[in-house]
């Protein structure tokens, strides 16, 4: 009897078991399918009939006041309050621009310029142009995203299809050589440069859902959605779910380490949210994703706790400001961090402080974070989230409709 009721004891400890691993297993493929499904094509809070005209209006002024005191005929962006020279983040924004503007006699002159001097061999742009030539060859993964979704919205736009050549080109290349894997994932690094032996770079600002979507739907590479997931997880990871500040940099070790760091450039400098992680919830806030804006909402989370008065233009992680002067990017910032959390007219008032700030300071990068700010926060002029516009993004669509 008592080896009867030892065997049966046996035999439930071992069907209880495989009932705990069942369910264990179980509920990490739901986590998996939760990840990997597609995005929710929802369109963000809407403004009015006469509030989204007048956002258009103000988004149009921005971007042409952009275009006229930044480019040149020939199509270089130049950078007049930092030595006059040219970035190829300057020419990926100015694209964006012009054909959000529908302007193709500007964007193709923009487009070929940067072709003819940035344009490297294997299709990614060089970063730096100074004195008449290429003055850093290496590439920025950022500009060399932002200037593949611009060549994809100007092919269906302006109906070439040479720009959808340039654009998966491009968008090839990316995949090539400026991705790592981790945690299991194909993650975006900062450029081809940032693939060290001991560690790889990141810049989560460069993250961008809205093209990874593009380009997935473009070439029909999985890797664009993978993309997508890994950004959002790598920001979690490094905002402990939104409890602190997205940092302007990172760092890889191995697969599954990564930290907020110091810039490259500057080693022994703190970990910051500054001039490039204020772009993070732009991105992430003009995202057709759900999932993607509540991402921008947890910079508002921050940010908000210390009040606007206390906005400047570089914050440690935790919030506080450790910089005297505001930026006219810091507003932009604080605005796609507020529409993200759904705070709309706090939104449109950031992005008025933005302008502001900009009439009295002007600067190159704070007149085109004010142009992007208003196109890809208060209008459709780089695409809609509306699902009838879900396999032609961009595709026209000039009037402002999202707030």
């Amino acid at each position: 009897m008592g080896r009867r009721a030892t065997a049966s004891n046996r035999l439930f400890a071992r069907a209880l078991l495989v009932a705990i691993v069942v369910l264990l297993v179980g509920f990490a493929v739901v986590r998996e399918l939760q990840q990997q499904r597609p995005p929710q094509l929802q369109r963000p809070p809407q403004l009015d009939g006469g509030q989204a005209a007048i956002a258009d209006q103000q988004a149009v002024k921005s971007a042409e006041a952009f275009l006229e005191a930044y480019v040149d005929e020939d199509g270089r962006v130049v950078r007049r309050d930092q030595g006059g020279d040219t970035v190829s983040e300057g020419q990926a924004y100015a694209m964006l621009i012009a054909v959000a503007l529908e302007d193709h006699d500007r964007f193709d002159a923009v487009w070929r310029w940067t072709q003819r001097k940035l344009q490297r061999p294997d299709g990614l742009l060089s970063f730096l142009w100074r004195d008449g030539e290429v003055a850093d060859p290496q590439p920025a993964a950022d500009a060399d995203l932002d200037a593949a979704r611009a060549l994809l919205l100007a092919a269906s736009r302006f109906e070439e299809e040479a720009y959808r050549h340039d654009a998966l080109r491009i968008a090839g290349a990316i995949a090539e050589k400026e991705t790592a894997r981790s945690d299991g994932r194909t993650v975006l690094v900062a450029g081809p440069w940032a693939l060290r032996t001991d560690r790889v770079f990141l810049n989560p600002s460069y993250f961008a859902p809205r093209t990874f979507s593009l380009l997935a739907r473009a070439t029909g590479d999985a890797v664009w959605q993978d993309l997508g997931i890994s950004g959002r997880r790598t920001v979690a990871a490094l905002t402990d779910d939104g409890g602190r500040l997205p940092p302007d940099w990172a760092v890889l070790r191995g697969e599954m380490d990564i930290e907020a760091s110091a810039p490259p450039s500057d080693a022994q400098d703190a970990p910051a949210y500054g001039f490039d992680a204020a772009r993070l919830p732009l991105r992430y806030a003009e995202s057709c994703d759900e999932r993607d804006r509540k991402t921008a909402a947890g910079v508002w989370q921050v940010l908000s706790q210390r009040g606007i008065g206390a906005l400047s233009s570089r914050h440690d992680l935790e919030g506080d400001p450790v910089a005297e002067e505001v930026h006219a990017v810091s507003y932009v910032g604080a605005a796609a961090a507020a529409q993200g959390a759904g705070e709309r007219d706090m939104a449109l008032a950031l992005l008025r402080s933005a302008e502001e700030h900009d009439n009295r300071f002007p600067t190159y990068y704070g007149s085109a974070l004010l142009a992007l700010g208003r196109l890809m926060l208060t209008t459709e002029r780089l695409g809609s989230c509306r699902p009838v516009d879900a396999t032609a993004e961009g595709h026209r669509g000039s009037a402002g409709k999202t707030a």
